[in-house]
């Protein structure tokens, strides 16, 4: 007897070509992004009757180093206990032993990502660019004071997504997070380029790398500009990060308060607040009064 609240499958319903084990998601063919290590495509939540996205890795890819699917396997599985307005909800993951895939289903943002949203509305105030910026610092001060501490280690405007007609961004593709628990140390290289920490070249690193790469998204977001895109090769990107040299698109901001906001965020690590500090700045006074404002 099937229970009472499982969703009857009919095939004829939805064109879908994929469903999870229980039923209740259903994937079309529609690819919605990819990457070095999964593929993202649109799906559907049977029991909430909302789109979602579907991100299968294909473990075969991998077969080689089964440390590094044992270590995505878990990192997954933690994502999908994390909850945060400011961090894309994962609602359910599985392996597919048949066809050799982790899949897990996460929300989708009505947007799509910031750089592709940026691009297209090329008039934006300072305050908005604010509002931004304090829910991915919101994002971040949740997972690096998360127990284990998580740090994203692949933050940029490709990755945080947007629900434009409320105003509201979210940190997704946590993928390659790591979970560094008291220590707070991590030791491999992963990343974009143009959005690493020096430190993270020296595989000796903490949380303090993702500060960085908010303030390279901060960067972009300001002057629309993906920094270092004057270097025409990784090498080139790497040579300037390591030895200290700011991307051009620096020179670009206008606004002193912005500009010095950024230096902030890329000063050495021991010097670089935290995400809770950065929320206290007075940077975002004006954006946190609103916020007073409407919870009063």
């Amino acid at each position: 007897m099937p229970a009472e609240n499982s969703i009857p499958y009919d095939r004829d319903a939805e064109p879908f070509v994929e469903v999870d084990p229980t039923g209740r998601f259903g994937r079309y063919d529609d690819l919605l992004g990819s990457g070095a290590v999964k593929k993202v495509y649109r799906a559907f939540d049977q029991e909430e009757g909302i789109e979602v996205a579907w991100n299968q890795v294909r473990l075969r890819n991998f077969s080689g180093d089964p440390v590094f699917i044992n270590r995505l396997r878990s990192e997954v599985q933690l994502l999908s206990t994390l909850n945060n307005k400011y961090i894309i909800v994962c609602y359910s993951v599985w392996n597919d032993d048949e066809h050799n895939t982790l899949n897990f289903i996460t929300e989708v943002c009505t947007s799509g990502n910031l750089r592709d949203y940026r691009k297209k509305h090329r008039h934006v105030s300072i305050k908005a660019l604010k509002k931004w910026s304090k829910q991915v610092l919101e994002g971040l001060d949740y997972l690096h004071t998360h127990e284990p501490c998580i740090i994203h280690r692949d933050l940029n405007c490709s990755n945080i997504f947007v629900n434009g007609n409320i105003g509201q961004v979210k940190i997704g593709d946590l993928g390659f997070a790591a979970i560094v628990g008291r220590s707070h140390a991590a030791h491999s290289i992963i990343g974009t380029p143009e959005y690493m920490a020096p430190e993270l070249y020296e595989e000796d690193y903490t949380e303090m790398v993702d500060i960085y790469s908010f303030a390279m998204c901060l960067l972009e977001m300001v002057t629309m500009e993906i920094p270092y895109s004057e270097c025409d090769s990784v090498a080139k990107i790497y040579k300037k990060v390591t030895t200290g040299i700011k991307p051009q698109a620096i020179t670009k901001v206008t606004d002193d308060e912005v500009r010095a906001f950024i230096e902030k965020c890329i000063a050495q690590p021991r010097a670089r607040p935290s995400a809770s500090e950065l929320l206290k700045d007075p940077f975002f006074d004006e954006v946190r009064d609103e916020d007073s404002e409407q919870t009063s």
